[in-house]
């Protein structure tokens, strides 16, 4: 428990409609680090079919490069959600993911039914955390299966089932923020943050995405293509933490079995050496891409 799984960048993942092709199309070219395709929310009733054809046919074409690609699925209990399930399983994307998972036993059945669908290895389970019973339970969703690899907060919906209201610094979220980072961080798995909704409003998109950087959080959810540099930007390393992270480890090489080891006249520990070595993992496996 708790042991983290080799990086994979997903500062930025953006829902995409299923419904609409041209969105498709569009997303080969987009600088984002992962990808939603969406049967659930942005699709109509009657287009619920062919956005599921969509979605499994762009998510095996491989025409996608470096970006990781998912599927997420109507939810446990719709009318489309095992249809949904059985194909993303067999198109093999690199993430299913289910929206308003609520306990550990639903896990354990989205994961049987993935692999009674036949769904590859590298096809992992991502869970939406958006109801308050997810939030209490969130310690044993993280923990539930080894093919759980990602915990995604439905922010929008967690606000509704609250009866809050959207408000600058998320007051209203924190509590549920912050259970679901820690249930994630003693599982080992990544989370990412929810969606802001003002697509316009660039300097309070930029002002959370800040927060969930400073908070823990791999990366942001996004629901426009214009979200995803800034996002980019503010979830990668800055070039002043690459060199502090490098001072460190020279320091720390530099002063090995002296007991004291300092940096810049601050004391170097075991712990400022894990924290450095992630900063140079996470900029090296960016800046490769």
């Amino acid at each position: 428990m708790g042991e983290q799984t080799a990086y994979a960048p997903r500062r930025s993942v953006l829902y995409m409609p299923s419904s609409n092709e041209r969105a498709l199309e569009k997303a080969k070219s987009l600088p984002v680090d992962g990808l939603i395709l969406d049967l659930e929310d942005a699709v109509g009733p009657d287009h619920k079919e062919s956005a599921r054809q969509n979605a499994c046919a762009a998510a095996a074409s491989g025409d996608y490069g470096q970006r990781e690609v998912t599927i997420r699925i109507n939810g446990i209990g719709t009318q489309w959600h095992e249809a949904d399930l059985a194909a993303a399983a067999a198109a093999g994307p690199a993430g299913v993911v289910v929206p308003k998972v609520g306990s550990a036993d639903e896990v354990r059945s989205l994961v049987a039914g993935l692999e009674a669908a036949g769904a590859p290895d590298h096809t992992m389970l991502w869970a939406m955390i958006e109801t308050p019973e997810a939030v209490f339970n969130v310690r044993e969703i993280a923990s539930a299966s080894p093919r759980l690899a990602v915990l995604v907060m439905g922010t929008n919906d967690l606000v509704k089932e609250l009866h809050a209201d959207h408000v600058a610094g998320r007051g209203p979220l924190l509590t549920s923020l912050q259970l679901s980072l820690l249930a994630a961080r003693e599982a080992g798995i990544a989370i990412l943050d929810g969606v802001y909704n003002d697509v316009k409003d660039a300097k309070g998109f930029e002002a959370e995405c800040v927060q969930g950087r400073d908070f823990g959080f791999d990366g942001k959810t996004l629901i426009h293509p214009g979200q995803v540099e800034p996002c980019n930007a503010i979830f990668a390393p800055t070039e002043e933490s690459v060199a502090e992270a490098r001072g460190i480890l020279e320091a720390w090489e530099a002063g090995a079995g002296s007991g004291v080891v300092t940096h810049n006249g601050r004391m170097v520990e075991n712990l400022h050496v894990d924290i450095a070595r992630r900063v140079l993992a996470v900029h090296e496996v960016i800046t490769s891409r």
